[in-house]
């Protein structure tokens, strides 16, 4: 499951050499309407693309379903893709899941590369090789394991990026910190995140991304602890559908962020999680990610949604939590009272 990973000093030099050593007959490129307009132009260069077919999907999440999928398997069947034929998904994360999706499924799967074109994309979505589209309402519901053949980050796609995007992804990086140790936790709560240096940026991105090709290596299909990355997830997904449910979507990252604030208090109630790290990362997700409006009244729609998570066995909600930034404790169950508790513990330090 393991997959290479690229820091691009010279992008289109290194796409070019990473094409070479992929053998194929077709090569299909997938954009959304976002990335076709913005980041196109830095791959028009690549003589191994001049001839390549472009499939182009509606930009943003909602789209990230079966219909646009079924549009995409079409557009390769009729125009020609064979097991021989390789995919690249330039885009955010909706474009590397679903395309990472389409390429597992079609003729029984062909290979695919990704290029991260936002920093969730980079540190999440493109990383690990989970591939998905959404359904039911419900996040990545419909999915299979499969691994890009290399992923390329290119921090001169994210200099493009506005704040609530840079946001979404750097949510992941703070998410991967806190699997890690107290310094890489104080060193991302700790970046200005008002005045970026995107050089140190794409450093603290590629320490993310090491951390979670780690995991994904010693535990590629998520039977242990590849759990550890669900940190803040099963709130978070929960706030993400409701936010949809109520049409007012928010962005992935800010429900994961607001997420992690819900789950290091049970970490705190149960695992012992230091009470002022648990309040300074509060502190900072405040600061920087504003407040998900909800009351008492949605917190039974809130659980219904928990329960619809992945993780869960049988009856039981499945949390990742913490003992401390780094001491990880997979599989930890939370009842009702407790989870409603930590959506009190939320709202109370959101002043709603």
């Amino acid at each position: 499951m393991s997959q290479r990973v690229i820091k691009c000093r010279y992008f289109q030099d290194d796409l070019q050499q990473v094409l070479q050593e992929v053998a194929y007959d077709n090569v299909f490129l997938l954009t959304d309407t976002n990335s076709h307009r913005y980041c196109l132009p830095f791959l028009q260069q690549v003589s191994a693309l001049k001839t390549c077919k472009e499939v182009i999907i509606q930009a943003d999440d909602q789209h990230k379903n079966l219909e646009t999928l079924s549009y995409v398997w079409k557009y390769l069947c009729e125009h020609g893709a064979s097991r021989k034929s390789l995919l690249i998904n330039l885009g955010g994360g909706m474009v590397t899941d679903l395309g990472g999706f389409a390429a597992a499924t079609f003729k029984r799967g062909i290979r695919f590369i990704n290029i991260p074109t936002t920093l969730l994309g980079a540190v999440d979505a493109a990383v690990g090789g989970k591939t998905g589209i959404n359904f039911e309402g419900l996040k990545n519901e419909i999915g299979a394991f499969s691994s890009a053949e290399a992923v390329l980050i290119n921090a001169d796609f994210f200099k493009s990026l506005d704040k609530q995007n840079i946001l979404s992804g750097y949510a992941e990086m703070l998410k991967h910190s806190l699997l890690t140790d107290d310094a890489s936790w104080e060193k991302i709560l700790s970046f200005n995140l008002e005045t970026i240096d995107y050089n140190l940026l794409e450093d603290l991105l590629l320490d993310s991304v090491t951390v979670k090709e780690r995991i994904v290596v010693e535990d590629p299909f998520e039977k242990g602890l590849r759990k550890a990355l669900n940190l803040g997830h099963t709130v978070g997904h929960a706030f993400e559908s409701f936010s949809h449910k109520i049409n007012s979507p928010e962005p992935h990252g800010y429900t994961v962020a607001w997420g992690i604030v819900c789950e290091l208090y049970l970490s705190y109630k149960f695992c012992g999680f230091d009470k002022y790290k648990l309040c300074k990362t509060v502190d900072f997700i405040k600061q920087n990610y504003g407040v998900f409006y909800f009351n008492c009244k949605h917190y039974d729609q809130l659980f219904e949604l928990m329960m619809h998570d992945k993780k869960n066995e049988g009856s039981s909600i499945n949390f990742t939590l913490l003992e401390a930034p780094g001491k990880i404790k997979i599989n930890q169950t939370a009842g009702k009272e407790d989870i409603f508790e930590s959506l009190d513990f939320y709202r109370e330090s959101f002043g709603i």
